[in-house]
């Protein structure tokens, strides 16, 4: 759970639990839990001209807050998705949460569901947080996930489906074992540091394994337990893995992928000589989404990572704004499926006044990169079904102080792909050994510094005169000490909007491939208010929220530039404008 606010409201929650009559402890199955809340949820539809930074197809509800993506899974065909939803308060974080569902048949168009997990026992009472779903041996599904009590302790509680005959999964039951796990003075857990349970995974000694993500002082913890009949859990006497300095770990998430750089999924039990393992942890002091690749010690119960854990200097899914990610395994197609919330960079009284606040990204397929150092991401193909209208630029040169518009293309709402050629090496820019920090690096030599080779990308979200533009860019150096090129992509925000209360953060990475041989490739997708920009073929991924004044709707242009002093070629660029997905 991206614990981003104070618990505040349990007196008015109970309150407001009895007086809509959905606050009875005997309820049991919950959809009978209150219309009200349903009501809210699924009022009048948001996207309209005056919404200018409403999403066309990122998944986002329609109203209200929301934030981590929940037991994301595929059961008898149709995908669900699960998500931390605010049903009261418009953009507000503040308030209980429950969970949001939707479901759809290709991950890009969704269909609105119940609201689920609403308070049904004390378990539960004060709000139903992040967790996650296990498809057991018989098919069944089964959500683990953190309850507030009135005590505001956090609790693990079980949850089944009512009918499992149901595709859609409309109506779950809280097991009247709740809590299945809970902090108490034996096991030293702080009732306020224990949440976020993983998708379990089963081994052949007969226990399922689920982890929890926990802190001790600034150590954090991923908290083990085991059970054979996913009710009775006992908590494992060491963690999977922990690391002094880190402060609370969110959102943990454990699976498998397949070793030499294959891109098949697979299934989150599995275990073996051709499988590493990815323990991913959301870090609540940083907000990033942190991820390390190791080996699974199956008989110790441990987390052995490859490279020494690096705390924030470790590999992120995302260099930009990207927290509470979940990977599910999608058996239907053989691929392990990456979501997460996108926060937005508006300022709470501008969320409140849009009645609205956060959005999911697009789906990503994740695998291990050959070289076995890190993951690669890439969108879904489904989302290449939105496209219209391709636009092909001609292979040309683009020298040093050059703008060219990318004409014929609805600039707001696109998906571009492209690639530059490195044709002049003279004017390449030494890389100083103290340029350790990539995101700092870019804020000081942002868009509008020139350099040797780079900056050159495209001006997003760009107003006509470019009072406004988003800049992702990518810098050449050459590391002499090392005998080698240094690539800097970067998102340059500080031009984005002419609101002055809104986040204008640069971010940056380093992205590891041979500007040389390789080329330079850099795919974005643009959506109003959300530009994900992946580099080097998926290799490294920034994601950016946008606010612009002047380059909305159709008055967003793109174009593409290089503000170097040395000559860059395009290789290939093709964009499309984007149709709107069907997302109730």
């Amino acid at each position: 759970m991206a614990l981003f606010y104070n618990i505040k409201v349990v007196t008015t929650f109970l309150f407001a639990s009895l007086f809509f009559g959905y606050g009875v402890i005997e309820l049991q199955a919950s959809h009978h839990v209150s219309n009200h809340l349903q009501d809210v949820a699924t009022s009048q539809s948001l996207f309209s001209d005056d919404q200018p930074y409403r999403t066309a197809y990122h998944f986002q509800p329609l109203k209200n807050w929301m934030n981590d993506p929940c037991g994301p899974m595929i059961y008898k065909g149709i995908y669900h998705l699960f998500y931390q939803y605010n049903p009261i308060g418009n953009g507000s974080p503040d308030g209980p949460r429950v969970w949001g569902h939707s479901t759809s048949l290709d991950l890009i168009n969704w269909t609105p569901q119940p609201l689920t997990l609403l308070p049904q026992l004390e378990a539960n009472m004060n709000s139903s947080w992040t967790g996650s779903i296990t498809i057991l041996q018989d098919y069944k599904p089964a959500i683990l996930f953190t309850g507030i009590t009135p005590k505001n302790e956090q609790v693990q509680d079980l949850a089944f489906p009512k009918d499992l005959s149901d595709p859609y999964l409309r109506e779950w039951i809280l097991v009247p074992q709740n809590p299945v796990m809970s902090p108490t003075q034996e096991n030293k857990i702080n009732a306020t540091s224990f949440r976020d349970p993983t998708t379990a995974w089963w081994l052949p000694d007969g226990n399922w394994r689920v982890v929890i993500g926990s802190k001790i002082e600034r150590r954090g913890l991923a908290l083990l337990f085991r059970s054979k009949d996913f009710i009775n859990w006992v908590q494992v006497d060491h963690p999977l893995y922990s690391y002094e300095l880190t402060g609370m770990w969110e959102c943990p998430d454990f699976f498998p992928v397949n070793v030499n750089g294959i891109p098949i999924g697979v299934e989150t039990s599995a275990i073996g000589p051709n499988v590493k393992h990815v323990l991913k942890l959301s870090l609540d002091d940083t907000k990033h989404d942190i991820y390390t690749i190791g080996t699974y010690d199956a008989f110790k119960d441990a987390y052995i990572p490859d490279v020494g854990f690096q705390n924030d200097s470790s590999l992120r899914y995302d260099y930009g704004k990207y927290y509470a990610s979940k990977t599910f395994y999608d058996s239907s197609k053989m691929q392990r499926l990456l979501l997460s919330w996108v926060n937005e960079s508006s300022s709470l009284a501008d969320d409140i006044k849009k009645g609205w606040s956060g959005i999911h990204a697009v789906p990503r397929r994740v695998w291990l990169d050959i070289s076995g150092k890190q993951l690669i991401q890439w969108p879904i193909p489904e989302i290449e079904s939105l496209r219209i209208n391709p636009v092909i630029l001609p292979i040309q040169l683009i020298k040093g102080g050059s703008v060219i518009e990318i004409p014929g293309i609805s600039a707001a709402q696109a998906d571009v792909e492209l690639s530059f050629g490195l044709r002049d090496l003279s004017n390449i820019e030494k890389f100083e050994a103290s340029w350790t920090n990539p995101q700092l690096l870019c804020s000081q030599k942002g868009a509008s510094v020139s350099g040797g080779l780079g900056p050159f990308g495209l001006l997003t979200l760009a107003s006509v005169g470019l009072e406004e533009y988003t800049a992702v860019f990518f810098r050449i150096f050459k590391d002499y000490d090392n005998d080698k090129f240094v690539v800097l992509m970067c998102i340059d925000q500080s031009r984005s909007s002419l609101n002055p209360t809104t986040d204008k953060t640069t971010y940056g990475t380093f992205v590891n491939v041979n500007p040389i041989y390789e080329g330079l490739s850099l795919r974005i997708l643009i959506d109003h208010s959300v530009i994900e920009s992946f580099g080097g073929k998926g290799k490294n991924v920034i994601t950016a929220r946008v606010y612009p004044t002047l380059a909305t709707n159709d008055k967003a242009r793109l174009y593409a530039f290089n503000y170097g002093r040395g000559s860059v070629q395009i290789t290939w660029l093709t964009a499309w404008s984007m149709k709107k997905a069907n997302i109730a």
